[in-house]
């Protein structure tokens, strides 16, 4: 691993308190960025703030005049925007007969408006570098659904077809658009998922956990260090003519042929 390889970048990550989001947080400062990050919960950023050096600011994404606000802290503190890593987003249960209707509203105004908001306000300011990056964290939920996942699925894959609309719009100014879609990630989220399956199957958390995975070609989930390690090479000049592409990081499950599994042991 090049540990320089985004030395002298200026970087804002969206949801970097926690998770996926605090991974690549401490990815991107290790590369040698200058980092930003952002997010609705003040102690996280703290804590994450204290163990990388990253500089840190309450925004909630679903406001415009938050995204602007971020996008001129990190244009004060550092003198200019490179990379944009939009992976504040959330997730609520229901299919569309059920869905909380506020719920499914509150999805989209973070996870896609969101999206959409943080790089208008960024845009104008990488236009002015030679060349930089947006990086959007979706899901595997964006490719495929499970049960109950309407808002989520939703959303995740309004995301794959905004990215696409910045890397076209874009191009022409060097800035180059990507989604990276995880699928099981050890984090907090996960945790719960797991311990919720466990309760309902009235199972032990290890066990659901194998049950989850066991057809997953990898048979486990992945760790946040490597799907940051993912979003780093789509930031990185390493991905300099990838743009308007989707980076899938799920342990293979996309590749299994759901219809054949009744015939495995």
């Amino acid at each position: 691993m090049n540990t320089q390889r985004l030395a002298g970048k200026v970087a804002i990550i969206t949801g970097g308190g926690t998770g996926i989001g605090a991974a690549i947080t401490q990815r991107f400062t290790q590369a040698g960025a200058k980092v930003l990050i952002t997010g609705r919960r003040l102690q996280p950023l703290q804590e994450i703030a204290q163990q990388t050096g990253c500089e840190i600011m309450t925004c909630d994404v679903s406001l415009m005049d938050d995204c602007q606000a971020a996008v001129d802290k990190a244009l004060a503190l550092f003198g200019g925007l490179d990379i944009l890593v939009s992976n504040a987003g959330v997730l609520y249960g229901g299919d569309s007969t059920e869905q909380d209707l506020a719920q499914w509203q509150q999805t989209f105004d973070i996870n896609v408006t969101g999206v959409m908001q943080m790089a208008r306000a960024a845009i104008p300011a990488m236009q002015q570098r030679p060349a930089s990056a947006i990086v959007n964290i979706a899901s595997v939920a964006a490719l495929s659904s499970g049960q109950g996942m309407c808002s989520y699925v939703s959303s995740k894959t309004a995301v794959i077809g905004l990215t696409r609309s910045l890397a076209v719009d874009c191009g022409a100014y060097n800035i180059r658009a990507n989604t990276l879609c995880p699928g099981w990630v050890k984090t907090p989220m996960s945790n719960e998922e797991m311990a919720e399956l466990a309760r309902l199957k009235n199972i032990s958390v290890e066990a659901a956990t194998h049950e989850t995975l066991r057809h997953l070609p990898l048979q486990r989930m992945a760790e946040p260090a490597e799907i940051a390690a993912c979003a780093e090479f789509l930031a990185s000049d390493d991905a300099s003519f990838i743009t308007g592409t989707t980076l899938i990081a799920d342990g293979g499950g996309s590749a299994v042929d759901v219809g054949t599994l009744s015939f495995n042991a």
